[in-house]
């Protein structure tokens, strides 16, 4: 990750997660992502790759990426 990317976020933000294809992909990346705490609404885009987190209190960007990688994919820095 980026130094000047700060740690925790509040609000959406925008990841990009390599190696999701089809609507399995799309669905388990969703289920771990929304198990997170302080996690509201997640959004996959397949055809960009990018999944939109929305957060109602600070999140660390490192557990948004134990929950990617959990459901098997990679998140991008």
């Amino acid at each position: 990750m980026l130094s000047s990317t700060p740690r925790t976020f509040v609000g959406s933000t925008t990841f990009t997660v390599t190696g999701m294809t089809c609507s399995h992909c799309q669905r388990a990346v969703t289920e771990e992502i929304s198990a997170v705490a302080g996690v509201e609404a997640v959004t996959v885009d397949l055809p960009t790759g990018t999944v939109t987190v929305t957060a109602t209190r600070p999140v660390d960007r490192a557990d948004i990426a134990a929950a990617v990688d959990e459901a098997g994919y990679a998140l991008l820095p």
